[in-house]
């Protein structure tokens, strides 16, 4: 499955487009970018100006082109800062819907900052935890404390290279007292924030944006060693950045546009974000910045990701059946380890038995999935827990089931402990006399797998079954005393022995 995602951010347009693995991951397969800097007319002007907004109406149109042209069958956009204090922002926002068939999610600094910090979380090993992450985009830059266990604390500030451009950055080069305006200005709001994040003693700060970027990678041009081919978790000093400080501030935008690593689209707006960093160095206290080159973007694509069923990514027509049935279990917080036990040790027992039993791989599937349900009624209540576990699957919404593959799979836990499945059972009487056989070979066969998981320490690693005419012989292979799980499976052997009209026995595989 592949997936789009779509940054219209104040500085620029992001497109991402990823090829979606059963796993959950994505390889990248296409990235587009434009510089709008919408976050600069905005900031002058209190809105987008007419030539801007068809610009950037045209730019999300094509981004659409190309996402359907590499395949993305779905497309997530968001718009950050500059759209939200647009005047006309609600304008742009349904243009797009109408003109391109993108719709757009307007997302306030908060969430931004969560998904950023999403992203960074994949992208940068966080250690030593917590971590300080800034993302410094255009109208905004959003503040974040978190480790590998989920953000902390965050929150968004309208301190973007844009904004403070268009309000401090008034000559070039920039002015003593404008860059005195500037300084007391990124003080006066980010000191109240360090207050917030200093008890938090994060570890290691944290990087993300082309700003911040740039900044990186005119560093390591100025180390003898070749620039990175990627940036991501490079590190450098406050000694390293100061140094090339006092050049961004005391140079002219045509002596910037020379300095090796720094994007010409980016000339007027570095001196801003260099005092930012500086700055945030001051107040926060930190003497190295590492960078994370994954944003928004791939946090929005992560977020997109995170919101479908493992089985979207799959390309088993069935995988929605194990998905729909482990997603169940994990909702009743099901006793995970013993379940799963369980369910090998009934499928390794299914498949040596084939000739005693003869039934085929739906019904494989089917008792696998009922071992991993089978007690997920303790979820309600212990006592009792196989009725409950029988409402739990007739009311757990399982998707790729049909009813009467429901109702078995409802029927195989109801009587997974003891008891004679029977037509007269009054929530599985509607069974037909095929699908009573069924439950009831499975039934027996569950009853032992379960029984052999007694203590549920997962002793019996595994079982050898032998099918002779009068006689069904299981052998174990045990880590440990299996002198419990012995007894249990021998005290559920009753019905497996009156349905294959055979002795069960269970003893020790010889050493």
């Amino acid at each position: 499955m592949r997936i789009a995602a779509l940054d219209l951010g104040s500085n620029s347009f992001h497109l991402l487009v990823a090829e979606v693995q059963p796993d959950g991951t994505f390889v990248p397969l296409v990235r587009e970018k434009e510089m709008l800097r919408l976050g600069d007319a905005v900031s002058r002007h209190g809105s987008i100006p007419p030539d801007r907004l068809e610009q950037a109406i045209t730019c999300v149109r094509r981004m659409g082109q190309i996402a359907e042209a590499a395949g993305a069958t779905e497309i997530a956009a968001v718009a950050t800062s500059a759209v939200r204090s647009a005047a006309n922002g609600d304008e742009f926002v349904d243009r797009v819907e109408t003109e391109a068939g993108i719709k757009v999610e307007v997302i306030s600094g908060l969430r931004e900052a969560t998904l950023i910090f999403g992203a960074i979380r994949a992208a940068v090993v966080l250690e030593p935890p917590p971590a300080l992450c800034f993302d410094l985009g255009g109208g905004s830059v959003e503040i974040a404390v978190g480790d590998t266990n989920g953000l902390r604390w965050a929150t968004s500030e309208r301190l973007g290279v844009a904004r403070l451009t268009a309000d401090h950055v008034h000559s070039d080069p920039i002015g003593r007292d404008d860059l005195r305006q500037l300084r007391k200005h990124l003080e006066r709001t980010l000191q109240p924030v360090a207050e917030i994040v200093r008890p938090m003693v994060p570890g290691l700060v944290v990087g993300s944006s082309g700003t911040l970027e740039d900044i990186a990678r005119m560093v390591a041009a100025r180390r003898k060693a070749d620039v990175p081919q990627s940036l991501n978790q490079f590190t450098f000093s406050r000694e390293e950045f100061l140094s090339l400080l006092e050049v961004v501030v005391g140079s002219t935008s045509s002596e910037r546009r020379k300095l090796p690593g720094l994007d010409a689209r980016r000339v007027d707006l570095i001196v801003a974000g260099a005092q930012f960093l500086a700055s945030s160095m001051d107040c926060f206290g930190f003497d190295e910045l590492t960078i994370s080159e994954w944003a928004l973007r791939e946090g929005l694509l992560l977020d997109v990701i995170g919101q479908h069923d493992p089985a979207d990514w799959s390309d088993d027509p069935r995988a929605i059946r194990r998905s729909s049935v482990q997603g169940l279990a994990r909702r009743c917080s099901w006793p995970e380890d013993h379940s799963r036990h369980v369910a090998r040790l009934a499928l390794e027992f299914f498949d040596q038995s084939a000739e005693l039993h003869g039934m085929g791989p739906v019904d494989r599937e089917i008792l696998e999935y009922a071992a991993l349900l089978h007690d997920i009624g303790e979820h309600v209540s212990t006592d009792g827990h196989h009725r409950h576990a029988a409402y739990l699957v007739a009311h757990g919404q399982l998707r790729g089931f049909s009813p009467e593959e429901v109702d078995l799979l409802g029927a195989l836990v109801r009587w997974h402990r003891r008891g004679e499945p029977k037509a007269g059972d009054g929530m599985y009487g509607t069974l037909s006399d095929p699908d009573l056989r069924r439950l009831r070979k499975l039934t027996a066969i569950l009853r032992v797998a379960d029984g052999l998981d007694r203590s549920r320490n997962q002793a019996v690693v595994s079982v050898d079954v032998q099918v002779a005419p009068e006689l069904v012989l299981v052998r174990t292979r045990a880590a440990g005393d299996v002198e419990l799980e012995h007894w249990g499976a021998r005290r559920k052997r009753d019905l497996f022995e009156r349905v294959f009209a055979r002795d069960l026995e269970i003893v020790p595989q010889p050493a």
